[in-house]
């Protein structure tokens, strides 16, 4: 009898320990996205409102193109995947991380006017990375198809910024022949393929962002197209 309870309460604890590493595995992995999200919020917001800094919008004006760019992309793809309301909706720290960004940004004007356009390509570049992974990403763990995955990680990261472009009254980066939604979707397949061949999530995200990154700023710097019709 003593053994059949000894037995009994190890199977127990098994699955006790079982369950909280499940737990603690998810936290972290929500963590880690949540992650991304903010810093790339952080980093989408800063570049729309220099671009509205470059035409001289107002303050308000400068916000709503923060806010755009932020967090335009994610709303598509939450409501895309039945995530509603979107998590810049249910949670102040989106709205909170962009607002804060295009307000440094409009406060700093003077100094960004007179800057160059370098410093915001490349925050544009990192914004793209860390929004395609993680749009890739939370399609994954809603189980959408790997390739749907990637496509909704495209959009993601060049959502926010079609809409900036449209405020502005340029034509979207998405419909140019340099290579945007490309880089973009090459981060979203690396970091879907690889997490699909049982890399972690970290190693396989770090890959998607860097690769991303690395493609978008090559283009800019050796001038890459895709090829134009006619």
């Amino acid at each position: 009898m003593r053994l059949a309870n000894g037995y009994i309460w190890q199977i127990a604890l098994r699955r006790k320990l079982a369950r909280h590493f499940i737990v603690r595995h998810m936290r972290v992995r929500d963590h880690l996205l949540l992650l991304l999200d903010l810093i790339g919020t952080a980093l989408f917001a800063a570049e729309g409102a220099t671009a509205g800094v470059h035409v001289r919008l107002d303050l308000l004006g400068v916000l709503v193109v923060a806010f755009l760019t932020a967090l335009g992309g994610g709303i598509v793809r939450d409501i895309l995947l039945g995530a509603t309301p979107p998590n810049a909706m249910r949670d102040w720290r989106y709205v909170a991380t962009a607002l804060t960004a295009g307000l440094i940004v409009f406060t700093l004007r003077t100094s960004i006017a007179a800057s160059g356009e370098g410093w915001v390509q490349v925050l544009d570049a990192a914004g793209l990375s860390l929004f395609a992974v993680a749009g890739a990403t939370k399609a994954i763990e809603y189980g959408i198809h790997p390739l749907m995955a990637t496509m909704l990680g495209g959009l993601t990261a060049v959502g926010g910024g079609t809409l900036r472009d449209i405020l502005i009254n340029q034509i979207p980066n998405v419909l140019k022949a340099d290579v945007y939604a490309a880089a973009a979707l090459l981060g979203a397949a690396i970091t879907v393929t690889l997490r699909k061949v049982g890399i972690k999530p970290p190693m396989a995200d770090v890959a998607g962002i860097v690769c991303c990154f690395a493609t978008r700023m090559a283009a800019v710097h050796f001038h890459w197209n895709l090829p134009i019709a006619g």
